[in-house]
């Protein structure tokens, strides 16, 4: 069983966001980037689990971006992937990028796709049902567990007020979120090896975009915070009902 797990690279959440041009960028100048927690944290070590517990014999990564992208890949590396590819393009538009992912990963004989449920700077979540839906392939999104029989996954989700699960046969694209996976860290010998490991580089063909940001908005700034002592419960009600506006 081969896995292909989509990586994408996001600002830390402890960056701070500066705006440019009229704010219709973001200006990336001191921007810490990470893997994207949603494709690490869980469909990512998700499929290193299944790959030490026998049942997938290769896990591959692949990302959309330029060159600047490749500490991260090799991060992912480190955790445990076999291989990574980065597709030599800079997008933020989720079809676009699905489009590139899908182009590589046709034919190249992967059962499973996983993805995390979105990426936490534009949060489409859309990439993983648009990948899928290139490669005339199922999908199974927000997956909580999975789990392989075969050549069939089990995948647990969750849905309005509760969980369902799922049986599908495989090829298949799960998009992944909380629940799938424990958080790891890369221990050295995966670092050091990450380092030197070849990066297949691909060309993409041309697509057009189907969306465009047009501008950016930072949320309003936080406002002073009002200590109110709790022997004065009327002051704190008059409060929550004329200023915070919540009762």
């Amino acid at each position: 069983m081969r896995i292909l797990v989509c990586i994408s690279q996001v600002p830390d959440t402890s960056t701070k966001i500066v705006l440019k041009n009229n704010n219709t960028s973001v200006n990336s100048d001191g921007i810490t980037w990470v893997i994207n927690p949603y494709d690490e944290w869980y469909a990512l070590i998700r499929a290193i689990e299944l790959k030490e517990s026998g049942i997938a014999a290769d896990v591959h990564l692949v990302t959309v971006g330029k060159a600047d992208v490749e500490p991260v890949i090799r991060k992912a590396l480190a955790l445990g992937g076999d291989e990574a590819i980065r597709i030599d393009a800079d997008s933020n538009d989720p079809y676009e990028i699905a489009h590139h992912i899908a182009e590589y990963a046709a034919g190249a004989g992967y059962d499973i796709i996983l993805c995390g449920k979105e990426s936490i700077d534009y949060n489409n979540g859309t990439t993983g049902a648009m990948l899928a839906e290139l490669l005339d392939i199922d999908y199974i999104g927000f997956a909580t567990g999975i789990q392989i029989e075969a050549d069939t996954a089990v995948v647990t989700r969750e849905i309005e007020g509760g969980e369902e699960t799922d049986s599908c046969n495989l090829p298949l694209v799960i998009s992944c979120q909380k629940g799938v996976a424990e958080a790891r860290i890369p221990n050295m010998r995966g670092i050091m090896a990450a380092r030197t490991r070849p990066l297949k580089v691909i060309t993409p063909s041309k697509i057009t975009a189907v969306t465009e940001i047009l501008s950016y908005e930072l949320p309003p700034a936080k406002t002073g915070i009002k200590l109110v002592s709790p022997d004065n419960l009327d002051e704190l009600v008059e409060l929550l009902h004329t200023e915070a506006k919540v009762i």
